[in-house]
């Protein structure tokens, strides 16, 4: 993998016509776009459609947590539109991975890899008592990346900071997708648990989630190249 194909840039917006013109100028500067929440209740699947094409990746993080028979349905709507990664939330529980990696497994040579969402990057150790749990982020981190290992898939969704334990308790197979990247030229913004590329990969990321440093930067694809090289430095 070059290092310009771990990049996937997060387009956090709900115009269809801004995230098209993003996703022209990136091509061949980036290995894939991912595509949240925010863009597809406003756009649906046809507007997922309309501004990937056919050739750019997709990661489709729709963060699927439900009862096991809701996250099929879903799942099975969601590879229609042939993403190279989705994603399930490991808080829905055994019974829901193994029924979404089964799910992911019918598409046979053609399936996405599966990864669960482990811990918001934005939360805190503080923050994990108001929500009801005693351990801290990276345990809490941790044990879910073992549980999605355990019901069948490919990686998980974390943090820089629960990188390096991750990946020695789940092994070089198990992909970690990791958000929470900031160049050290680029502003924090509201993600707390943050790295830059170069740490990231150094600490075992397979992929890289980038949003604002691009996306927001007043030449995106000089900031694209500008990661690329970083990544591409030993």
């Amino acid at each position: 993998m070059s290092p310009y194909e771990r990049i996937f840039v997060a387009l956090d917006t709900m115009d269809s016509g801004c995230a098209q013109k993003m996703i022209a100028k990136l091509s061949g500067h980036i290995g894939g776009v991912k595509i949240g929440k925010e863009f597809f209740t406003a756009n649906g699947p046809q507007g997922v459609r309309t501004v990937i094409g056919e050739k750019q990746p997709l990661f489709l993080d729709l963060k699927f947590h439900d009862i096991p028979n809701t996250v099929i349905g879903a799942l099975r709507s969601a590879m229609a539109l042939r993403p190279i990664i989705v994603n399930v939330h490991a808080l829905g529980g055994a019974a829901m991975l193994r029924a979404a990696a089964k799910t992911v497994s019918e598409a046979g040579s053609s399936r996405p890899l599966l990864i669960a969402v482990t811990v918001l990057t934005s939360l805190e150790d503080k923050d994990m008592a108001d929500i009801g749990f005693r351990s801290s982020v990276a345990d809490q981190a941790i044990r879910l990346a073992q549980l999605a290992q355990d019901c069948g898939l490919d990686g998980v969704v974390c943090s820089p900071h629960e990188l390096s334990v991750i990946r020695e308790v789940c092994g070089t197979k198990f992909k970690l997708v990791v958000p929470g990247i900031r160049p050290n030229w680029a502003v924090k913004g509201d993600q707390k648990r943050i790295t830059t590329p170069r740490q990231a990969v150094d600490l075992g990321a397979d992929y890289l989630v980038i949003g604002r440093p691009i996306t927001e930067d007043e030449n995106p694809v000089l900031a694209a190249k500008r990661i690329g090289e970083e990544l591409s430095d030993t």
